[in-house]
């Protein structure tokens, strides 16, 4: 049985898929990008804000989802120039505990609303007895 996540703390679906969706005690969440939730507008800044912003939208739909972000184990980072890759990892430092998630970070030539990042994942939610 699946059953879909969505939280007004996290920009909402803007096609034709849901923030997350939840099959057991696993969680798919979609591909997050640097828009703020309260103006669906990209954050202004560089890729250091606009990765910050990421991190908070998917911090939101893993607590929506009865987790932490701490509780992702898969981490798929999308960036347009991997030479900004140290800044992913001095961010994603401030968001995650070790152990850390398995992560794939991948250069892509574009992105939704020309951002520079996009990051998706897999979260497991602690069995709750």
């Amino acid at each position: 049985m699946k059953s879909i996540i969505s939280t007004d703390q996290a920009p909402s679906a803007i096609g034709t898929y849901s923030q997350a969706v939840k099959v057991g005690n696993t969680v798919y969440l979609s591909g997050q990008i640097p828009l703020i939730p309260e103006t669906m507008m990209v954050i202004e800044g560089g890729f250091a804000e606009q990765t910050e912003q990421v991190f908070k939208n998917l911090s939101a739909v893993c607590e929506a989802a009865g987790g932490s972000i701490n509780n992702m184990v898969k981490v798929n980072i999308f960036m347009t120039d991997l030479s900004n890759f140290a800044t992913v990892n001095e961010i994603m430092a401030k968001y995650f505990e070790q152990p850390y998630p398995a992560r794939a970070a991948i250069q892509i030539s574009k992105l939704p609303k020309d951002v520079d990042i996009e990051i998706d994942g897999i979260m497991e939610l602690p069995n709750v007895n």
